[in-house]
């Protein structure tokens, strides 16, 4: 919680001078482009108090899932920009800049960064009900029943996709992708036995900006 609050206290130094000197006079959003209960918006939830009681404004959090982040993004690139709406970006928000060549908005002309949040890694992970231990027996299992083992992904162009095909290339197997809205409902399938295998997000770094400092989300 106190590195939190360091990143509320860095948050408040980076708003552009520009700013009335009231700011901020009204609650703040911050939208999350995907479901409640994935890692997005686990960090959107732990920063908002912060914020808030920095602020002296309420800061909420604002779940728009869809389109493996386009539909949020696109809320927050058709909002005033008046530092009132905030967007937790990802590296989805890069990838599908180059995957889809007309978004209904530019990233690079339509957003502002402010401050680098989160550092996310991946882990492969599977159902219990199957015989994996290990990814040898991942990639084994796979190539016995070739269309058969299904993954899921946050989304088509995100980096769970992305990570899930890559390893097809790299070992030559064949899985079925189901994209989801977000990490929630796809790690919810994935228990119940939906689907089979996901690549999915399990450490959460905080920083200020390029620092070395760091904190663990769980």
């Amino acid at each position: 919680m106190r590195f939190l609050s360091a990143i509320a206290a860095f948050l408040l130094l980076a708003t552009p001078v520009s700013f009335a000197q009231d700011y901020p006079s009204k609650p703040i959003r911050i939208l999350v482009a995907y479901p409640a209960g994935g890692p997005v918006d686990i960090t959107a939830r732990a920063l908002a108090p912060k914020l808030t009681d920095a602020m002296g404004q309420s800061v909420v959090v604002d779940n728009r899932g869809g389109a493996g982040g386009i539909v949020g993004t696109d809320l927050v690139a058709k909002s005033s920009p008046d530092g009132y709406t905030l967007l937790m970006c990802t590296t989805a928000n890069a990838i599908n800049a180059s995957l889809i060549p007309k978004l209904p908005y530019d990233m690079q002309k339509d957003f502002a960064p402010v401050a680098i949040l989160v550092i996310i890694t991946s882990v492969v992970v599977v159902n219990p009900a199957l015989p994996i231990h290990s990814i040898r027996e991942l990639i084994d299992y796979a190539k016995a029943r070739p269309g058969k083992i299904s993954y899921a992904s946050t989304g088509n162009g995100t980096p769970t996709h992305l990570a899930a095909e890559l390893f097809k290339t790299m070992t030559g197997v064949d899985m079925v992708h189901v994209p989801y809205k977000g990490a929630a409902p796809a790690v919810v399938d994935l228990i119940s036995g939906q689907t089979q295998v996901s690549f999915s997000a399990r450490l959460a770094w905080c920083r200020i900006s390029n620092q070395a400092a760091c904190a663990r989300l769980q």
